[in-house]
């Protein structure tokens, strides 16, 4: 009898797709991921097709698009879909007999919904206003440090940087992977196993190890880059304007170190997937294992003047996809080694992919496809946000056309040829045919209030108000969290 494979997805947070030795970038060290995509196949027009945090992850754990799933903004109180109509990820795996065990970053409402695992063990960034204590700040607690995790005085959404304020084995991507070997350990030997493991790393607070710190001399650290559009105030789309303007804060010496912090904690995961395949080797369970990794969005980390998220740019929305196939059941040889694809793919297709290659039927109501399948996709959708600070984004094989309501602005880039986006073609005659047929396929994915920006077949967008510099009270420092002992009123 055929041995059903297992299956370890593992997310991170934050980590765009050009962050890997392997895709040609000068200065990220990821030998192990590296060693894995030469293994398996790396995926180079992979997004996440709408890239902030829990719409994300709500399209990964179900196959939906954020139309059907219903959040296409960051409702941090909006529950999963209805299961009994669209079942995730983990329950139609349970579904089939597997045992399913998550551990790290849910970000999902109720914290401690299973969303169809077995056991959620999880780390939520220090979140308190839902009234829950995760796993993690339990477990530096029983450590002698309660509260202490955000005590380095970093904030989750800034980009100033400092080392790790504890023991080493006490930081976050430590514990997710002793976590995670402890479960793979664990597992039940009559069954096939779903693990998901995520980290929630490179996302700021930018606190790594010194350890991987070191391993970056702060000479070899590349500078931001810029597009010739992301220049001049005149051709940047108003909302892409205003949150330049946002990031006017960030000192320009912090630059170089917030990205050298970003390398490091990418290294630091890099490394520690290392000890989960070793624990599957040792287990005997290494060759048998379907393997993804991914993230569920990227970061400008300061390109094109920008950081953080919420971008349609490659370095917000590109998301890195390595698949490994497992030999018992053929999908080694369909997965292939060392191969490089550049199909379109979507964060609701991982649903399918993982089903696909585990030989479990697809839930009718995913909306994603198999990226091992016989079905290629011809343009790929993504939407961020809605009214003012919306934009939404028509990938084709080669070019890529966003567009922003607020001011009726388009950008066209040609991918193939212009992987940074330096050189916005929407003005360009040559390219005017290309872009009305994006435009025509973008009007035809519009739904809702969306509709609003389109008369007579034709984008006209909102009225772009007065270019002014805003001020803003900072006070807060983005969200900044403090020390957890005694518990905030929140938690009490």
């Amino acid at each position: 009898m055929q041995e059903q494979p297992d299956v370890l997805l593992i997310s991170t947070d934050h980590w765009p797709a050009s962050l890997l030795g392997c895709a040609g970038h000068p200065t990220i060290l990821t030998p192990t991921l590296d060693q894995l995509a030469a293994s398996g196949r790396r995926f180079t027009n992979c997004y996440s097709e709408c890239p902030v945090c829990i719409p994300a992850r709500r399209t990964l754990m179900t196959g939906l698009s954020a139309r059907t799933h219903g959040d296409r903004v960051y409702r941090d109180r909006l529950e999963m879909p209805d299961p009994a109509h669209y079942p995730t990820l983990a329950q139609t795996f349970r579904n089939h007999g597997y045992q399913a065990v998550a551990v790290g970053k849910m970000h999902v409402y109720p914290q401690r919904n299973r969303i169809g695992f077995d056991d959620v063990i999880l780390s939520e960034e220090g979140r308190v206003q839902f009234g829950v204590v995760d796993d993690y700040e339990l477990f530096l607690g029983d450590r002698g440090y309660p509260g202490a995790y955000m005590a380095h005085g970093m904030g989750n959404n800034n980009y100033e940087t400092r080392p790790w304020h504890l023991p080493d084995d006490t930081h976050v991507t430590e514990w997710a992977t002793r976590q995670m070997a402890r479960q793979i350990a664990r597992r039940d030997p009559t069954r096939p196993a779903f693990w998901y493991l995520s980290y929630v790393h490179p996302h700021p607070p930018l606190t790594p190890l010194q350890t991987f710190l070191d391993m970056y001399d702060p000479s070899s650290i590349d500078e931001p880059e810029s597009g010739h559009w992301s220049r001049d105030p005149e051709r940047t789309p108003y909302p892409i304007w205003l949150r330049q303007q946002r990031s006017r804060h960030i000192d320009p010496r912090l630059t170089r170190c917030a990205r050298r912090a970003f390398y490091a904690l990418c290294t630091h995961i890099d490394y520690q997937l290392r000890i989960i395949l070793g624990t599957l080797r040792e287990h005997g369970r290494l060759q048998n294992t379907i393997i993804a990794f991914t993230s569920d969005h990227g970061d400008m980390l300061g390109n094109h003047g920008l950081w953080a998220k919420r971008f349609m740019y490659e370095d917000s929305a590109g998301v890195p996809l390595i698949l490994l196939g497992a030999e018992g059941n053929g999908g080694h040889e369909r997965v292939g080694c060392g191969a490089v694809d550049d199909q379109l793919v979507g964060w609701q297709d991982i649903m399918p992919t993982l089903l696909d290659l585990a030989g479990l039927p697809v839930p009718a109501s995913c909306e994603g496809q198999s990226a091992v399948g016989e079905q290629r996709r011809q343009h790929l959708y993504g939407e961020i946000d809605e009214a003012a600070a919306a934009s939404r984004m028509i990938r084709d094989q080669r070019y890529k056309l966003i567009y922003y309501p607020m001011g009726n602005r388009l950008q066209l880039f040609d991918i193939e040829a212009d992987p940074r986006e330096f050189h916005d073609l929407s003005e360009s005659p040559e390219h005017a045919e290309i872009r009305d047929q994006l435009s025509s396929l973008l009007i035809e994915q519009l739904y809702g209030d969306d509709l609003d920006w389109v008369e007579d077949g034709r984008l006209v967008g909102l009225p772009e108000p007065e270019r002014s510099v805003p001020r803003r009270d900072r006070r807060a420092l983005d969200g900044q969290r403090g020390l957890h002992w005694p518990p905030p009123p929140g938690q009490r």
